[in-house]
């Protein structure tokens, strides 16, 4: 071989063994850039399970704050609820309290109007003749009102009523129970008891003005009936005299006033604001007559307690013997003598077996008040 032939050779191989050098220096450079490379994705999957336990914590730690913020607000909501249930309760009552209120004002301006209208009744009363007897009253009395007693008593059969004029007598009748009273030929026993009732002690009224209704006083005592009514009626139906047409006219008993009852309810009104009024009985004479409202009432509130009789004694026990006048007779004259522990007899009444008899008890005007 020749010296060129292995020069050659030697360049070959020289110029080989720097490719291969070089391909190593450029597998060594893409060796550390795949161990960088590793590294980073290393790191990155490092980094990234840290971040993914993270998270999962930080999903955990939310979730367990969004449960608590659920319970806390379903707490929150049913406190509410409560809250607005006694709101709505609360409400309820102050409506039903509104309400009754209400209905208080109501009444009390019901009330008022009552004692409105009584008010500007209290200074027009009927006409009454007056005059002072000399008897005083203390403030109790000043502020209270008389009644007259009126009681019907129901008597029964075989009893009598016999009233004395002094209640000692009475007292004494009473104590001796039984007594025998002499007939003539006969004797009877018959028992004494005392006679109670069921009175009224307090009464509370409620009073209304009747807006069709008028009452007419100061009227004349020697005129007829008939003839008062007639001129009432005659006047007061005549419009320019501020009446109106008259449904019913009636006069009072007791006190001798006349009560007119009107149709229309816008009479009655002006003709007692008016109070005074003449009305023509005869031709040329005129009589002035007072007009003042008519009062509706009743009794709100009665009291009540038992009462004796002080005076009179129930006799029962009384057989049908005789006749009623005579045996009615023969009993007064038995309780009249003293031996009999009698006295004087003021009323007496027998009423026999069989029969029904009411007997009126009325206000006792010689007893001292």
């Amino acid at each position: 071989m020749s010296s060129d032939e292995d020069f050659s050779i030697v360049s070959d191989e020289q110029i080989n063994l720097q490719m291969i050098q070089k391909d190593i220096e450029k597998l060594k450079v893409q060796y550390e850039t795949l161990l960088k490379d590793h590294k980073l994705f290393s790191d990155g999957i490092e980094s990234n399970h840290k971040y993914t336990q993270e998270f999962q914590q930080r999903a955990v730690n939310l979730k367990r704050n969004l449960d608590n913020d659920r319970v806390a607000q379903a707490e929150t909501v049913k406190k509410e609820q409560l809250k607005l249930d006694a709101v709505k309760q609360q409400n309820i009552l102050l409506k039903t309290e509104l309400m009754t209120m209400d209905q208080k004002l109501r009444d009390m301006e019901e009330t008022n109007q009552s004692l409105r209208q009584q008010t500007e009744v209290s200074t027009a009363v009927p006409e009454k003749k007056v005059v002072f007897t000399g008897e005083t009253a203390n403030g109790a009395q000043a502020l209270s009102f008389d009644m007259k007693p009126h009681i019907v008593y129901t008597m029964e059969g075989g009893t009598a009523l016999i009233t004395f004029e002094e209640e000692e007598v009475t007292e004494k009748i009473l104590a001796l129970k039984e007594h025998e009273v002499s007939l003539g030929d006969c004797r009877i026993v018959v028992q004494a008891e005392p006679v109670r009732f069921l009175v009224p002690s307090g009464v509370e009224m409620d009073t209304q003005v009747c807006p069709r209704r008028i009452l007419v006083s100061n009227l004349p005592k020697n005129e007829s009936v008939d003839r008062v009514l007639d001129k009432l009626e005659i006047y007061f139906s005549k419009k320019k005299n501020g009446g109106g047409e008259v449904e019913d006219i009636d006069m009072l008993d007791d006190s001798g006033n006349v009560v007119i009852t009107f149709v229309d309810d816008d009479v009655a009104k002006g003709l007692t604001d008016k109070q005074t009024h003449e009305v023509e009985l005869e031709r040329g004479k005129k009589l002035k007559v007072k007009v003042t409202p008519f009062l509706n009432g009743g009794i709100t509130h009665l009291q009540t307690c038992n009462a004796v009789c002080d005076k009179t004694v129930l006799l029962t026990g009384i057989p049908p013997v005789m006749d009623l006048d005579n045996l009615q007779d023969l009993l007064e004259i038995h309780f009249q003598k003293s031996a009999n522990s009698g006295g004087e007899v003021d009323a007496i009444v027998y009423n026999p077996v069989g029969q029904r008899t009411l007997a009126v008890f009325q206000e006792d005007s010689s007893k001292d008040e």
